[in-house]
């Protein structure tokens, strides 16, 4: 596999504003865990092999368990997701998916039941920002393991 080109040296400033979403959401006070798993389950969602390699290796730095990862695509079959976690990737989905079902009531009643609209619109932010790096590191083709 080849990349096509990076955004980074084709386009700095673009590349500069996607970074300052990342660092907003880094940033926002959204639990680390919650943000991991959000980026994992889009990646997973979007195919994104670069983000797959690179982000389950830092979930499990910071703590992040094996099985949790290696079950995440199946989230719903277990018993391993706090009701919290479970909600936010049912949301994570659905915004990921947004073109099957939009986003339903149900996700977003589930999702106020655990979060304020301030914390809910940190968590979309998160979501929308990993779904962005996602179709960029699908299009230009990044390579995995080259970070």
């Amino acid at each position: 596999m080849e990349a096509r080109w990076e955004l980074k040296k084709v386009e700095p400033a673009a590349y500069l504003a996607m970074n300052s979403l990342e660092n907003y959401v880094n940033k926002s006070g959204l639990d680390k865990t919650l943000i991991k798993l959000i980026k994992i389950r889009a990646f997973q969602l979007n195919k994104c092999a670069f983000c797959i390699d690179m982000h389950t290796k830092e979930a499990r730095s910071n703590g992040e368990t094996e099985q949790r990862i290696y079950v995440l695509n199946a989230w719903r079959e277990t018993p391993f997701f706090s009701p919290e976690e479970r909600a936010v990737l049912e949301l994570t989905e659905a915004v990921t998916l947004i073109s099957e079902n939009q986003v339903p009531n149900s996700v977003y009643e589930e999702v106020s039941r655990y979060f304020s609209e301030t914390e809910i619109a940190k968590l979309l932010m998160a979501i929308v920002t990993i779904n962005a790096w996602n179709r960029i590191a699908i299009t230009t083709k990044m390579i995995p393991g080259i970070y």
